[in-house]
């Protein structure tokens, strides 16, 4: 879906502006800064210091790759979600360090067995990427879970890197980790205004946490890219400035969109999770196939319907297949139409 009238109004106004076209600071406009703060203590109720402890960044996934270049190299491990965004493991490997799987069970509300981990040599492991709500299971995690995570984490010393655009879409409880107590110390949280304000192609994320951190991504990041547009930056503080009605509209449409997809896995007898949360919907695949890689190419090849295998997610993504709520519900009623007549 498109942005909000006035982030794009934002862009035209600041693009006609003369003065708006020249390289900009690596850091971000102080306007930009103050509202990813000012946003921050309004929806998730973390204090940050715009001037310290904020990084606007050109896209959240370009995020990953900075924060790996800054903090890792050859001999350093990192842990991995499986199933997970697969982008963890390539910006890992980019950097010379060794990505270590972490297993994510759909038992265990795909959270990691944090004590089985313990039991794991762990002396090379410089940073662990978790990701909540998550992508591809649409899981949230349990009342308690990030405690334990920022326990485990200050133990062994490791910085907890949690990926967070998920947390407006079809979640009435937008969380950061770091409103957990003791986060400051082990967490840097990537954000991105992709998902939650309709922005994907505009390439607007951020990284908020403890300023020294920051100050050293910041460092990887003069070398690596430049300062976003200004109106770009302008348009991205009125999309920060948008209220709860916003967020309540944009999932009033995806709600529409996930009860279209829901009747879509039902008729192919794939079984799913009704309370996940995010821009998609992860299922467990019907009896009697192989994988999720089975069921999509049957479907492509009877219906030419696409849907995603879990197994490009991880080893523990095999057994799943993933539907994105990125298409309006005509697309969705067409796909039905199309699995109704195939069978």
């Amino acid at each position: 879906m498109p942005p909000h009238p006035a982030v794009v109004a934002a862009l035209n106004e600041h693009a006609q502006l003369p003065n708006t076209h020249a390289y900009m600071g690596y850091k971000g406009i102080p306007a930009l800064r103050q509202a990813i703060a000012n946003w921050y203590k309004k929806f998730y109720d973390v204090q940050l210091d715009p001037e310290t402890e904020v990084l606007p960044l050109i896209g959240s996934k370009e995020g990953i790759m900075h924060i790996c270049m800054t903090f890792l190299e050859k001999g350093d491990e990192a842990l991995i979600p499986d199933p997970g965004y697969p982008t963890y493991r390539s910006a890992v490997q980019l950097s010379g360090a060794t990505p270590v799987t972490y297993q994510l069970k759909e038992e265990n509300n795909w959270q990691p067995d944090l004590a089985a981990l313990e039991q794991t040599d762990l002396s090379k492991v410089k940073l662990m990427w978790v990701n909540y709500p998550h992508m591809p299971t649409g899981a949230q995690a349990t009342p308690g879970f990030f405690e334990k995570l920022i326990a485990f984490a200050a133990k062994h010393n490791i910085l907890l890197c949690h990926d967070n655009p998920y947390s407006f879409i079809l979640n009435d409880h937008p969380q950061s980790l770091l409103s957990v107590p003791g986060a400051r110390e082990v967490v840097l949280e990537l954000n991105s205004l992709s998902k939650s304000s309709n922005m994907a192609g505009w390439r607007v994320g951020m990284l908020a946490g403890k300023a020294e951190w920051i100050n050293e991504v910041l460092r990887f990041k003069s070398n690596m890219d430049s300062g976003m547009f200004q109106p770009v930056q302008m348009a991205a503080v009125k999309a920060l400035e948008l209220d709860k009605d916003w967020y309540d509209n944009l999932n009033k449409i995806y709600s529409g969109r996930r009860a279209k997809v829901f009747e879509l896995l039902d008729l192919i007898g794939a079984v799913y999770d009704t309370n996940q949360v995010g821009m998609f919907v992860w299922a467990k695949i019907p009896a009697g196939y192989a994988d999720g890689y089975a069921v999509s190419d049957e479907v492509l090849q009877q219906a030419k319907v696409f849907i995603t295998p879990g197994g490009i997610f991880g080893e523990n993504g095999k057994g799943y297949i993933r539907v994105s709520l990125c298409k309006d519900e005509k697309v969705f009623a067409e796909a039905i139409d199309r699995i109704k007549q195939s069978k």
